[in-house]
């Protein structure tokens, strides 16, 4: 597996201190971020899922804890739409050029509108997914919102 990513490639870029952790990704897993949670010895909200939807028709990237689900008003809210639903895995790899399981809010292929879960915002480090299947980037939240130019809202159900 290769460590170097074009998500790795822009952290170092924007001089983002990171450490890279892989571990073995279980394809047939229930919930993915959930397995990476317990592969990597670490609580689920410690470990972020990055999910692709779209809020009025247009494509937003959302980071939440591995452990909670997305709820649709509070991410419509979090973008000042009025409807959300999360994007068909097709079009979230034809839009962010990674592969389901392996998406990161990093070096997508197009830059698009991001929101981390506020509660993540109080955790000194987070794991967030490095562009492919098994690999994760443990680094600071706020970092993370920064380099991302992302918004922190409520949007968990």
């Amino acid at each position: 597996m290769s460590k170097t990513t074009r998500a790795t490639q822009v952290l170092s870029q924007s001089g983002v201190a990171f450490t890279i952790h892989t571990y073995d990704y279980d394809p047939g897993a229930e919930r993915v971020g959930l397995q990476a949670a317990e592969a990597l010895g670490e609580a689920p909200q410690r470990v972020l899922k990055t999910l692709m939807a779209e809020v009025d028709g247009r494509p937003v990237c959302v980071v939440v804890p591995s452990d909670r689900e997305v709820s649709m008003k509070k991410l419509a809210s979090a973008f000042s739409g009025k409807s959300a639903r999360m994007m068909k895995p097709a079009d979230a790899e034809r839009l962010t050029g990674y592969h389901v399981g392996g998406i990161s809010p990093f070096g997508q292929r197009k830059a698009v509108p991001t929101a981390i879960e506020e509660t993540a915002l109080a955790e000194a480090l987070v794991y967030i997914n490095g562009g492919q299947r098994g690999l994760q980037v443990r680094l600071d939240p706020k970092d993370a919102l920064k380099a991302l130019k992302a918004v922190g809202a409520s949007l968990i159900a």
